[in-house]
């Protein structure tokens, strides 16, 4: 990982529009701004081409011969495939309203960082090849050839984006810039051109159902020992089912959930949630990823890993699926299911065996959101809470970006948050809901060695946060996203010391109170409960 700047540093920031051209801009491959290349193995293992170790950092990118024709090629089928794809070519009218609306721009000034002109670097290469004005006119309609430099341009910049959506937003055409980022992905993708940390889980989710390539025996491992913390918490043992066929639920979550901190508590919640309801479900060890890092390589590798999870729904036999705090699980599930995998005539409309809501949301693809069916029990007070056990936490939400925007859950995990603690506080409107601030990481970005990058995507939300810490003594921000709960404690501890995050799930599990559970000492994370503090 390259040595990380200074907060003064990253801080530079200018706005002021370079004197070259951009066309003329070389790309600057600067350590801390960019991640490793794929790995030839990962590449092999899931069909991708040019299967091979290379390098961003190094001159040549050990391109196939006819790389060229390869792309081209691959842009023309999907011109003619995706209606979305050369709308968005020919409409937009560069009025920049997007521009400053990306948080990579905020946070580096780079201008091809903006979304209009990260869209520009494709759009320039249609117009030369697929339109009129660009093949006779060349550079005065806006064209130019696609080069290597041009190549290596977009696999930069592409790789800059986490398809969050929020500039999309704010464009008075609608268009979807992050549709844009997708198509420049899978053309990359034609030449082998990925990351290792977006290739390597696709291929372990691939062959062994999860991003981090656990094996089944580890996953039940590592929820058994959460079971385990549970138990000397609580005083209640739990014995969670695993591939059992019959179950009325199949509870599907992010594999960060169970192996990794602070997403291990955000499961520890949903166990003691689940024993408390006596929910009849069962975990799959063979789909044990809710996450979708396909969905950052080609629209046909996300539907290949999506589809593990209906495959386990069927053979399980089970009625409908629950999904845990995720986020591109979220996006992918109702954007683009149904077109993908659907629909799922073999599973019945979600209805919650506890409160009797029907989840007409959820008609076509029988999955419920973790947000909803909570929300549901405690708007039918189905469960005891005392919120007071986090009462050392004052509290303020990210809206993640799949779920807020991709999906509309924006009110459910406020509901709970307000039910489950005393202390909560928004952050400015203009950063949260729909025009939510993106963490920085999203859409495989989040490996150390673009760190840099990384903390100037994220600079804008750590603002947000930053503005009610001072205001409101905020220490701990709530989200449901497994690479939320993964990225934003780097970033608040360096822009926001002394602000944790958590999962939703995990202040739930603090505030439950279950039948026949000891008096408890501490919250899930060892930290005495506030009340105890006080008789200190």
């Amino acid at each position: 990982m390259a040595k990380l700047p200074k907060q003064d540093e990253l801080l530079q920031i200018s706005y002021k529009p370079p004197k070259t051209p951009w066309m003329d801009l070389p790309v600057d491959f600067k350590p801390g701004t960019y991640c490793h290349g794929a790995k030839g193995k990962d590449l092999q293992a899931v069909g991708f081409p040019n299967a091979r170790d290379w390098s961003p950092g190094e001159e040549d990118w050990k391109l196939p011969e006819e790389w060229k024709d390869t792309v081209l090629a691959g842009m023309a089928d999907r011109l003619g495939k995706y209606r979305s794809f050369r709308l968005f070519m020919d409409v937009c009218v560069r009025c920049g309203a997007c521009a400053d609306k990306c948080h990579f721009y905020m946070g580096s000034g780079d201008p091809k960082n903006m979304p209009v002109l990260r869209a520009e670097l494709m759009r320039s290469v249609y117009r030369r090849y697929f339109t009129k004005s660009g093949q006779l006119f060349g550079r005065l309609a806006g064209a130019r050839d696609l080069t290597v430099d041009v190549l290596k341009e977009w696999w930069y910049y592409f790789y800059q984006c986490t398809e969050c959506r929020r500039c999309s937003v704010f464009c008075p055409y609608g268009i979807d810039q992050a549709e844009i980022t997708i198509m420049g992905r899978e053309l990359l993708n034609l030449l082998g051109l990925n990351t290792e940390w977006i290739s390597g889980p696709v291929a372990n989710c691939y062959m062994k159902g999860n991003h981090v390539g656990l094996e089944p025996h580890t996953m039940v491992s590592n929820i058994e020992y959460l079971v385990d913390d549970i138990e000397t918490l609580t005083g209640i043992h739990i014995t969670p089912s695993f591939n059992r066929k019959g179950a009325e639920i199949l509870f599907v979550v992010p594999s960060g959930d169970y192996y990794a901190d602070p997403g291990m508590y955000t499961c520890m919640g949903y166990l003691m949630l689940f024993e408390e309801l006596g929910l009849d479900y069962t975990w799959s060890t063979y789909a044990g990823e809710g996450g979708n890092f396909g969905f950052f390589t080609s629209n046909e590798m996300a539907k290949r890993l999506n589809a593990k999870i209906y495959a386990e729904a069927k053979r399980l036999g089970v009625k409908w699926i629950l999904g845990g705090e995720c986020g591109h699980m979220w996006r992918v599930l109702n954007q683009y299911m149904d077109t993908w995998n659907g629909p799922a005539d073999f599973l019945e409309e979600p209805v919650s065996p506890i409160t009797g809501t029907k989840f007409t949301n959820a008609t076509s693809t029988k999955m419920v959101h973790i947000a909803e069916f909570t929300a549901d029990l405690i708007h039918h007070n189905k469960i005891k809470l005392d919120p007071s056990r986090n009462d050392n936490l004052r509290v303020t939400f990210h809206d993640s970006c799949n779920p807020a925007r991709g999906m509309g859950i924006l009110e459910e995990p406020r509901y709970i948050i307000k039910n489950v603690c005393n202390n909560f506080f928004e952050m400015p409107e203009d950063t949260i809901r729909e025009k939510t601030l993106c963490c920085g990481s999203g859409a495989g970005l989040n490996p150390g060695e673009n760190m840099e990058v990384r903390l100037r995507g994220g600079f804008p939300r750590a603002n947000a946060v930053k503005y009610v810490q001072e205001k409101h003594g905020v220490n701990m921000l709530a989200n449901i996203c497994a690479v939320d709960r993964v990225a934003l404690p780097t970033l608040m501890d360096y822009w926001v010391p002394g602000v944790g995050v958590c999962g939703v799930h995990e202040l739930v599990g603090n505030a439950l109170v279950m039948k026949g559970e000891k008096k408890r000492e501490t919250d899930m994370r060892g930290e005495p409960l506030p009340e105890r503090s006080a008789e200190a």
